[in-house]
């Protein structure tokens, strides 16, 4: 089956003035456009594998360098993935989340029908420096709590959980068991702490080995860095948190207010 869209041009640089024109730059831009035009027609689902290289080449009389620039940027936008020796496969959607709203991970996830579980990684209690204890409304060694956990989506884990909390606040709470329960019911339920809101902001990184290995992705690769400063109910800093999504696995999306002028 052949993508949509595709006018394949002669592959050579042609000189004008003094600037270069690189047609070949273009060309596997317009294939890659093309390619995701058929994954997203459904024609290619989740888990398919694409043709050869090979095939697409002799397909779309380009050659293979081409092609394979192509598949390259489908593959820093996580819509492709390749697997050695088995070829090139279609991955999952991202999944949507939210931006400009608080929405716990458990209740968001669960509400589109994922199957949610937490691996506990760390659970101590640490000595507040200065800016720690400055985000959280606590003088300069005050305890708080150190929460590091996985985040898995149907099995496969997706979000990487660094998360602070007021020790004052949350007295024992290593009694509850926060691979099982989610952090703001044990809040709500335990404590009658209600999260009010939060102020939040997303910065892309990259992951370094420790983060890759707990996420089962390579070293490098795209991750959102959410970090969120959350208040309760009385205006009480009550968790400082910096979580990192996986980049293939995830887009962002906000609601914009009418244009100011």
């Amino acid at each position: 089956m052949k993508p949509n869209h595709i006018y394949p041009r002669q592959e050579k640089d042609v000189s004008q003035s003094n600037n270069r024109i690189n047609v070949p730059a273009f060309l596997y831009v317009q294939i890659a456009e093309s390619l995701l035009n058929w994954i997203e027609s459904e024609e290619l689902t989740p888990g398919k594998r694409l043709p050869p290289e090979r095939e697409l080449s002799k397909t779309l009389g380009v050659n293979r360098t081409t092609i394979r620039q192509a598949l390259n940027i489908l593959q820093d936008r996580g819509l492709i993935y390749r697997r050695q020796g088995q070829g090139t496969f279609v991955a999952s959607p991202k999944i949507e989340r939210q931006a400009g709203k608080l929405v716990p991970f458990t209740k968001s996830m669960q509400q589109k029908g994922y199957k949610i579980e937490a691996r506990l990684i760390t659970l101590e209690k640490i000595l507040t420096d200065v800016s720690l204890a400055e985000e959280l409304q606590l003088t300069v060694g005050q305890p708080a709590y150190f929460l590091c956990r996985i985040r898995l989506i149907n099995r496969e884990p997706v979000l990487l959980e660094n998360i602070y909390i007021p020790a004052i606040l949350f007295p024992e709470v290593e009694r509850f068991d926060l691979s099982q329960r989610s952090l703001y019911e044990v809040m709500d339920e335990e404590y009658n702490v209600k999260i009010s809101y939060a102020r939040q902001s997303l910065e892309p990184v990259t992951a370094r080995k420790y983060e890759a290995d707990l996420l089962g992705i390579e070293p490098g690769a795209p991750l959102m860095l959410e970090r969120r400063l959350a208040f309760d109910q009385h205006e009480r800093a009550v968790e400082r948190a910096l979580d990192l999504f996986r980049g293939d696995r995830f887009r962002f999306v906000t609601e914009l207010a009418p244009l100011e002028l």
